[in-house]
């Protein structure tokens, strides 16, 4: 699965076509037409990239930045310069480009900032799992993950709405049979709840299944 990126370019573009570039080459594009409509889109898309095209926008583009960095946990941000712009502040952009610039360019500067492919990404439902940058993400929070964390969401994964028994996790996660020290896996699906959940608390993803073990619904 390609990475999901959010394109915020308004209609005086006067820079090369390069959202259709990026759908060739497999990604999974969504367009805005200003920061507004970027905002709106931003719940329900969760990309994992975000470029504004101040330039198409006849604007620096800081202001939609900033409300992009507020509204997501550590998304990377492009921004799209015109020639002769001032340098964006670090701390709301990731990678600043000034235009002109090719294609080619665009393609090897947002590459490090997107997730791995293939077989070290895996998605299911809202939850999106890097094995390769030991990073999760799901409804635009991110967090990083432990080895034994990634196993154990990843086990998850390939099991949604099976309720897993706490023997089969211990076996498939720590490759042991001993299941008396409860506590250990107990704090492995607490801190995996902080990292997905809106409320750890009252988990909506992973579940208690109680006499069981837990259960990923999606």
């Amino acid at each position: 699965m390609k990475a999901r990126i959010l394109w915020v370019e308004g209609k005086r573009a006067d820079s090369p076509p390069f959202v259709p570039g990026l759908r060739k080459k497999g990604y999974m594009v969504e367009t805005a037409a200003s920061g507004e409509e970027a905002l709106a889109i931003l719940p329900n898309f969760d990309p994992d990239l975000v470029v504004v095209n101040a330039a198409s926008m006849r604007t620096s583009g800081k202001r939609i930045c900033r409300s992009v960095r507020g509204h997501t946990n550590g998304v990377p941000i492009v921004l799209i310069s015109s020639p002769g712009q001032p340098a964006p502040e670090e701390t709301f952009v990731d990678v600043a480009l000034a235009l002109p610039f090719t294609p080619r360019k665009l393609l090897n500067r947002i590459k490090p900032l997107l997730p791995g492919e293939g077989q070290h990404l895996y998605h299911t439902g809202p939850i999106r799992l890097d094995i390769e940058r030991k990073r999760v993400r799901c409804q635009g929070r991110e967090a990083s993950l432990t080895p034994r964390l990634i196993q154990l969401l990843k086990l998850f994964m390939e099991h949604p709405g099976e309720a897993l028994e706490r023997e089969r996790l211990f076996r498939k996660v720590w490759n042991t049979e001993y299941t008396g020290d409860t506590r250990t896996l107990d704090v492995h699906i607490s801190w995996l709840r902080h990292a997905i959940e809106e409320d750890p608390r009252n988990p909506h993803f992973i579940k208690t299944i109680r006499g069981v073990g837990y259960r990923l619904d999606v």
